[in-house]
C-alpha cells in the first residue's frame, strides 16, 4: 500500500504594500517632474483692446500724478449702470441706468441703444456699479449687453469699468 503524503499547510500569500506604495509614488513623481506641456497648451491668446487712459489727464502729465484732482473721472462723460443683486442667490434684482431704474435686461439693452446713439451725449466710458453678492454669470449678461452697443461714430463700446456698489 502506498503511503499518503501529508499535505503541507498552504500559507497565505502576503503582499508587501509598502513596496507597492513606494513604487506608485515614484512613478507619480517621475511623470509630474517630466511633464512638459506643448507650447500651444502653455499660451493663451487674448484679444484685448490696447490700453487707453480712462481718467482725465492734462497734456504730457502721466496718469495718476495729479494729486489735486480728487475725482479723476469727473471730466469724462461717464454713464453709470447700477446692478443690484439678491444677497443670497446672487441674481439680479434691479438695474439702474444713471439715476433711472430699468426693469429688465431687455429694457436695459433698448435704453442703452437709445442713449449711446444720441450724438448729443458723447459718453466716453461706462462704469458698472455691481453689488458684491452678484454672481459672475449674471454680471456677464450685463457686460454682453454693453459690449454689443455702438457709439455714434460706429465704434463698439469698449471702455467698461467695474466698481463695487457704494453703501454695501
Amino acid at each position: 500500500m502506498r503511503k499518503r503524503r501529508k499535505k503541507r499547510p498552504q500559507s497565505e500569500v502576503e503582499l508587501n504594500l509598502a513596496a507597492m506604495l513606494d513604487m506608485a509614488f515614484q512613478l507619480l513623481t517621475f511623470f509630474i517632474l517630466t511633464f512638459r506641456p506643448s507650447p500651444l497648451e502653455g499660451q493663451i491668446s487674448l484679444r484685448l483692446p490696447p490700453p487707453q487712459p480712462v481718467a482725465v489727464v492734462r497734456g504730457g502729465q502721466p496718469a495718476g500724478t495729479d494729486y489735486s484732482n480728487p475725482n479723476p473721472i469727473q471730466g469724462l462723460n461717464t454713464l453709470t449702470i447700477s446692478i443690484f443683486a439678491h444677497p443670497k442667490t446672487g441674481t439680479i434684482t434691479a438695474l439702474g441706468l444713471g439715476e433711472a431704474p430699468v426693469p429688465s435686461l431687455a429694457a436695459l439693452d433698448a435704453r442703452l441703444k437709445q442713449v449711446l446713439s444720441d450724438v448729443g451725449n458723447p459718453f466716453e466710458q461706462v462704469i458698472l456699479q455691481v453689488s458684491e453678492s452678484c454672481r459672475y454669470d449674471e454680471l456677464m449678461k450685463v457686460i454682453d449687453i454693453c459690449t454689443r452697443q455702438q457709439l455714434p461714430d460706429g465704434r463698439k463700446l469698449s471702455k467698461l469699468s467695474f466698481v463695487e456698489l457704494p453703501g454695501e
